[in-house]
């Protein structure tokens, strides 16, 4: 999973977007191709965020990209767009969209979208970096692949300890913890699944 660009923009209703600030990573491009990666990717996103009602949010594919685009309107006229590779989840880079427009509405004043070459705004490359790995800046997704990673285990322990069927049942007919009619429950239980098992 990837993120190869990260850009904010200025969408009037009915105008053409303007750049405002921009981050891309394009370190897994040679050299000679990144110019020609750089142009697509610019093209392609400002006719994205063109095409992009206010208030609306959607996801494009082109060869082996997403644009993903949240056009916020509202009386600043932002929008963003990240693009990724196909892999990239939705969720965190919708997160990310509306995290940095917010970040960016607080600390931009709106004065500046005129001369967007006076825009510094650093904080669009740290968001690329910490969303790289989107299950590390989404809690859901982490939480998720935390509860995967335990579902795994439990299959596991439950795998082996099936695999000790007879051991289990010494344990059972040994234990001082269980009374008899628990024992007898076991046995009963038992003899009653082993005769419905369909071979």
């Amino acid at each position: 999973m990837r993120i190869y660009s990260l850009a904010i923009f200025t969408a009037p209703p009915g105008g053409s977007s303007t750049q405002l600030a921009a981050y891309a990573d394009l370190s897994s491009y040679s050299f000679y191709q990144r110019g020609s990666v750089q142009e697509f990717l610019n093209f392609f996103s400002k006719t994205v965020v063109d095409r992009t009602p206010p208030g609306q949010r959607q996801s494009i594919e082109e060869q082996s990209y997403k644009f993903n685009v949240y056009n916020k309107g509202g009386a600043d006229n932002l929008a963003a767009l990240i693009i990724t590779d196909l892999e990239y989840p939705p969720r965190p880079a919708f997160s990310l969209l509306q995290k940095v427009l917010d970040d960016f509405a607080t600390e931009i004043p709106r004065s500046s979208f005129a001369n967007p070459s006076s825009i510094s705004f650093p904080t669009v490359k740290a968001y690329v970096d910490k969303y790289q790995d989107p299950r590390q800046a989404d809690s859901i997704m982490k939480v998720q692949a935390e509860l995967d990673e335990t579902k795994i285990i439990l299959h596991k322990t439950i795998e082996s300890v099936l695999q000790r069927g007879e051991k289990l049942d010494n344990l059972v007919e040994r234990s001082n913890n269980l009374s008899m009619q628990s024992k007898m429950f076991y046995k009963t239980a038992k003899k009653q699944n082993s005769c419905c098992v369909i071979a």
